[in-house]
């Protein structure tokens, strides 16, 4: 069930089932159940219902869930956007179902709107679902503006009205709905900003599509988005074996910033050997090698000078992955030691912060130093952008059709052959093969300073271990937002280094 579908791939669910031999009437009848028995649980059966119904497939379920609602004493209002003559095909029969049954459409217009929402108690949203790909304007527009200012509780089917489906951006105006019941999957649009925030709590219905036909949907597609959770990565993580020592858990290194700016790299290093990584080195210059040694125990600590001497650091073999970022000047030095771990042959890089920076509006010789890395020990780069880093990153690229963060991630990723963790209260993880999840579980207390390079060397020593990169990064991800959730409210970043103990412990232990 982790897997969300765009609106194209629900569309093709829906007629893969159709065509399997399910009428397309049954899926919206059992659609518009669920509506219904939703609104039953917001409201009690005095309540008027208001309906405000689409002329496609969405208003058809809305239809349907006002003849179950009429049927079960609840008093309805349905008020249609446009002509009854635009209805068709399956919402068609469910309105004349609907009409049998005792409900008249009002055509839907502002005033009447008004007049509906003085008397009503709940509001079921069916205008729009999932599919809408233009700004809402005009009556509609105003209609969504007057419940929103009507704080009445709201129900939407399929996706807040105004939403797109496949990225969550709002187009015109949207709905602020309470509570959305969706179909079969979840979509994009349910998980990222701002759909998440205006779409309430979610239900995902069951309405007699078979699993199957996901396999059919993206028998040919490249690009398949999960929601993240262990289903995803749990098999690339494990716990050391009985014969384990700490050179068989891999080994990171940590570049630090100079003596002003050590306790980036500190808490990147610390969250690597914390995550399970068997030894974690953090490489300094030697300006911040006191400062440095004052605060490492567990965590070792070589000097480097420039990047020859950071060359030769990364020279051993015995070493597997590397951070550098936190704490480290966004300026040219920095992109050379950059581009110096990226040639050096360790099988894992993670660029973060200011080595993103670093190479502000030069994605092209990231992408170039990138594709240059060659056999098995040098496979895997991750990348890991707030919004403000990406947007420095890619200031070359046009992104005028890349509206949502889902699609910009996996652009990204493609453009640079990484794997691209683009942060935020919604975080997507891409991969250059198209694969991309969003990820849910971060409490809002994890905007905070440090937070960011503890997530880095989280995914570094997942790398050190033998992750690959894309499963790294989202394992990371989630581990950073239950560690967020178990450390609790004012947290600062030095508290998630032991709540990353008992998020790995709950995982593993389940």
């Amino acid at each position: 069930m982790n897997e969300l579908l765009s609106p194209e791939g629900m569309a093709e669910a829906d007629a893969l089932a159709v065509a399997g031999g399910t009428p397309g009437i049954d899926l919206m009848r059992r659609a518009g159940l669920a509506v219904a028995d939703a609104c039953a649980r917001m409201v009690p059966l005095a309540a008027r219902v208001l309906v405000l119904a689409g002329p496609g497939n969405n208003g058809g379920d809305g239809f349907v869930a006002a003849t179950v609602l009429r049927r079960r004493g609840y008093r309805i209002e349905v008020h249609l956007l446009g002509a009854r003559e635009r209805v068709a095909g399956d919402a068609a029969l469910a309105l004349e179902e609907m009409e049998a049954a005792g409900i008249a459409c009002t055509q839907l217009t502002a005033g009447g709107v008004a007049a509906s929402l003085a008397t009503a108690g709940i509001v079921i949203d069916a205008l729009f679902g999932a599919g809408l790909a233009r700004p809402l304007t005009g009556v509609v527009a105003e209609a969504v503006d007057l419940v929103n200012l009507s704080e009445l509780p709201v129900l939407s089917v399929d996706l807040p009205s105004g939403v797109e489906g496949g990225g969550g951006t709002v187009l015109g105006t949207a709905i602020e709905a309470d509570r959305t019941v969706t179909f079969f999957r979840g979509k994009p649009g349910h998980y990222l900003f701002p759909g998440r925030r205006l779409r309430g709590m979610l239900e995902i219905a069951d309405i007699g599509i078979p699993d199957e036909v996901l396999h059919t949907v993206h028998e040919d597609a490249r690009e398949r988005t999960w929601r993240n959770d262990a289903q995803l990565w749990g098999m690339a993580l494990r716990e050391p074996g009985p014969g384990d020592h700490k050179y068989a858990r891999g080994h990171v290194v940590v570049v630090s910033g100079p003596s002003l700016s050590t306790g980036a790299a500190r808490l990147a290093a610390g969250a690597a050997l914390r995550s399970g990584a068997g030894l974690v080195t953090v490489a300094t210059p030697p300006s911040a090698a006191l400062v440095n040694a004052m605060h490492l125990t567990a965590v070792m600590l070589r000097k480097f000078q420039g990047k020859d001497g950071l060359g030769d650091l990364l020279s051993d073999r015995r070493l597997n992955a590397v951070a550098i970022g936190p704490g480290a000047g966004a300026g040219a030095g920095t992109r050379e030691l950059a581009l110096v771990a990226l040639s050096s042959g360790l099988r894992a890089v993670v660029l973060d912060a200011d080595a993103l920076t670093a190479f502000e509006e030069a994605s092209g010789q990231l992408a170039q130093a990138i594709a240059s890395r060659s056999g098995k020990r040098a496979r895997d780069v991750v990348l890991t952008p707030h919004d403000g880093e990406f947007a420095r990153l890619f200031g070359d690229v046009d992104w005028a059709g890349a509206p949502s963060k889902l699609t910009r991630a996996r652009a990204a990723a493609r453009l640079t052959g990484g794997v691209v963790v683009l942060k935020g209260p919604d975080t997507v993880v891409a991969a250059p093969d198209g694969r991309a999840l969003v990820n849910d579980n971060a409490p809002a207390w994890l905007a905070t300073a440090g937070s960011g390079d503890v997530l880095c060397g989280i995914v570094t020593g997942l790398l050190a271990q033998g992750a690959p990169a894309f499963e790294a990064a989202a394992a990371a991800v989630w581990l950073h937002g239950r560690a967020g959730v178990l450390a609790g409210p004012a947290l600062t970043a030095e508290d998630l280094e032991p709540a990353l103990r008992l998020a790995l412990g709950e995982h593993f232990a389940g």
